[in-house]
């Protein structure tokens, strides 16, 4: 595939991920998300009851799927330990939301007729294993720095 359809398929990825989880969020029921993430802020990792771990499987329709696949997502983002260094943090939150994108292709994958869509959801997975990989280097690298965000003197 051409770079230049890698790079449209990446763009269409995250706008139809967006367009996903905007449609999710009016399905759920109404929460001030602000708040929700301050509840959490300050809690330690593994506070919350994890769901269960995603599994593609037509065991369940694609809906099912997918609330799986978000709950497992908004879990991760909302229990990822965070530094207060905001590039560390960015990362940590981007894995499991990544995962969660997967998670969703995967989903597509085993119900999905459109090739066009097949076909976009296979390029989501493939870049976003790739971003997660490139992202857990980086967090590797990265471990011991102290917050960046307080401004030097």
């Amino acid at each position: 595939m051409q770079r230049s359809s890698l790079r449209h398929g990446a763009v269409a990825a995250r706008a139809l991920a967006a367009l996903c989880l905007s449609a999710a969020s009016l399905a759920a029921p109404a929460q001030n998300t602000h708040q929700h993430a301050q509840q959490h802020a300050h809690q330690p990792p593994g506070h919350a009851a994890a769901p269960p771990a995603f599994v593609a499987s037509t065991a369940k329709p694609y809906a099912g799927l997918v609330d799986d696949a978000m709950g497992v997502m908004h879990h991760g983002m909302m229990q990822a330990p965070t530094t207060g260094n905001p590039d560390h943090d960015f990362v940590a939150m981007m894995i499991p939301h990544h995962q969660g994108a997967i998670d969703m292709a995967k989903a597509l994958l085993l119900y999905g007729q459109d090739p066009a869509l097949r076909n976009l959801a296979q390029g989501i997975i493939t870049e976003q294993q790739n971003e997660i990989r490139l992202m857990q280097a980086w967090l590797q690298r990265h471990q011991a720095r102290p917050s960046q965000t307080t401004p030097p003197r």
